[in-house]
């Protein structure tokens, strides 16, 4: 294949050279760059309209904490002469006809469904179907970003399924329906922002990675905090309505994103579609002007070299190659710790809100509120600090400040300190997660990105899938079970970071073999410093 294109003309005398003198073959990395610079405005609309999913994604991995909520009750029975409905906390200890919800029974699928005295385990299975969907999703879908759909299409298909399934869901006739539905949504929000992720950094040079990457997480906090918002103005009509609310526009993003995204033409050179990159470069090029360093003319195109992957890699093979490769199995390994640790605090936060004695549409909103300061935290450790120190830090403090959040206090403020110390081990968390999944985008090669991306991202999930149960239980004990584990747990694993190396600055390599020979390369040049 290489001899029959000028774009590989060069990799057949490329590839015999030696490891050191690899280095003077431009990668497909400094390809890009010289094609069409760091950044420009072509760039920036394709990575704000792909990073916009997170918007829906937030949407729906959230959307629980308000339909499956256990409304407020009252009294009816005011004239009561033993005075046991006001004295009880648990309306399943009291008669039928002794109390009432606050709110008509349709606002919730708790008070709809008569499911307020059924056990923690049957109330909290749709939250918890939708993390075993998206932890399914994620292992199903992983490579195929990789390998033969693409970033663009797997984001098409994975909004796509998520739309049709939220909107299916406000159809639910009853607890199981509502919970295979849930499922179906969490399958397909699985890969939705490890695509987005992989294929807005791509577009752009090194120099703006981190900062592309943070335009989805600014998305995602948009869509955290509409959810209150549109609950609020719905808190009278069904809890269905919230789905048709989410439903209808997702629907309309994915035909955007099937007619307006580009694919990356990174991807696609790796595929040997280079046709296709040279066209999506030279769409993106003549936009950004005076910022374009190298004409894309046809001589300058024949011209280019750079390395391909060596393999070929097939569906799953991605994985297979990630875990027989040591170097790549231990980063993995370290990365995929730090995920379950910080998702179980990220996502179980706001599902174990009710166990505080605060508002919960405040609650909820401040908890989306702190995603944005995180978000900008996030651009301060990208630019000026360590990805390791970023990443140590932060999760230390989740991890304390989360176990501060179940202490107790008589005076009547402590209900404030509590959920401060709430919002400052969720900001925390968020912070880690947003430089985790950043830091993982450079720790891998373009070939195996999205799959070692989707691994992590899984990993994230699996926190996720235990938080509902554990803030179930932590209503009962008033928050030890749920706080005081996430706190435990995103302490502990967020030590794994010590076992990684730095990529501050560092360019992003497009194969194994790349990654290996640039390894080889710091080890000799390390062995020489040592020598001088």
């Amino acid at each position: 294949m290489g001899d029959s294109t000028p774009l590989l003309s060069e990799i057949n005398s490329a590839e015999s050279e030696p490891p050191l003198l690899h280095k003077h073959v431009p990668s497909l990395d400094s390809t890009i760059e010289r094609c069409i610079g760091d950044f420009g405005w072509a760039q920036f609309l394709q990575a704000i309209l792909v990073s916009f999913s997170w918007f829906f994604d937030a949407q729906q991995t959230f959307i629980t904490v308000f339909t499956d909520a256990e409304p407020t009750w009252h009294c009816t029975q005011l004239d009561d002469p033993n005075n046991s409905c006001h004295s009880a906390t648990n309306v399943c200890q009291l008669p039928q006809n002794s109390w009432a919800w606050d709110q008509p029974r349709h606002t919730s699928i708790i008070s709809e469904w008569a499911l307020q005295c059924s056990p923690s385990l049957i109330q909290g299975m749709p939250a918890s179907a939708f993390f075993m969907g998206c932890l399914i999703g994620g292992l199903a879908l992983a490579t195929l970003a990789d390998t033969s759909l693409g970033r663009k299409n797997m984001l098409f298909l994975t909004c796509l399924i998520m739309s049709l399934s939220t909107f299916l869901t406000a159809f639910s006739s009853n607890i199981w329906i509502y919970s295979i539905l849930r499922f179906i949504t969490g399958i397909g929000r699985a890969t939705i922002g490890t695509s987005a992720l992989v294929l807005s950094t791509e577009l752009v040079g090194r120099r703006w990675r981190g900062q592309v990457g943070v335009i989805g997480y600014f998305c995602f906090t948009l869509g955290f905090l509409s959810l209150p918002a549109i609950a609020y103005t719905q808190r009278a009509h069904s809890w269905r309505t919230l789905y048709f609310c989410t439903s209808i526009p997702t629907f309309f993003y994915c035909i955007m994103v099937h007619f307006l995204v580009r694919e990356s033409p990174r991807w696609l050179f790796v595929r040997g579609r280079k046709e296709e990159a040279i066209a999506t470069l030279k769409h993106i090029a003549p936009i950004n002007g005076t910022t374009t360093k190298t004409p894309l003319t046809s001589s300058f195109f024949s011209n280019l070299s750079f390395e391909q992957e060596t393999r070929n890699v097939d569906l799953y093979s991605a994985i297979e190659v990630l875990l027989k490769r040591r170097w790549a199995f231990r980063r993995l390994s370290a990365l995929m710790a730090m995920g379950f640790g910080i998702g179980m605090v990220y996502y179980g936060m706001p599902l174990a809100l009710g166990s505080l004695d605060f508002n919960l549409y405040l609650s909820v909103t401040l908890n989306g509120l702190s995603e944005l300061p995180a978000s900008l935290i996030t651009l301060v450790f990208i630019s000026k600090m360590n990805r390791k120190t970023s990443l140590l830090v932060s999760t230390s403090l989740s991890g304390v400040f989360s176990i501060m959040s179940v202490l107790k206090g008589i005076h009547p403020i402590w209900t404030t300190i509590q959920i401060m110390f709430e919002l400052v081990s969720f900001f925390s968390a968020c912070s880690a997660l947003n430089v985790l999944l950043i830091y993982t985008t450079e720790l891998f090669p373009t070939c195996v990105r999205n799959s070692a991306l989707s691994m992590v991202r899984q990993a994230v999930v699996l926190g996720g899938v235990f938080s509902p149960m554990l803030a179930a239980a932590g209503r009962v004990n008033g928050g030890f079970l749920s706080y005081g584990v996430f706190g435990v747990v995103v302490g502990v694993f967020g030590l794994f970071v010590v076992c990684l190396q730095e990529t501050r600055g560092r360019g992003i390599c497009d194969t194994m073999d790349e990654e290996e020979y640039k390894q080889r390369d710091r080890a000799t040049c390390n062995a020489v410093a040592g020598d001088v």
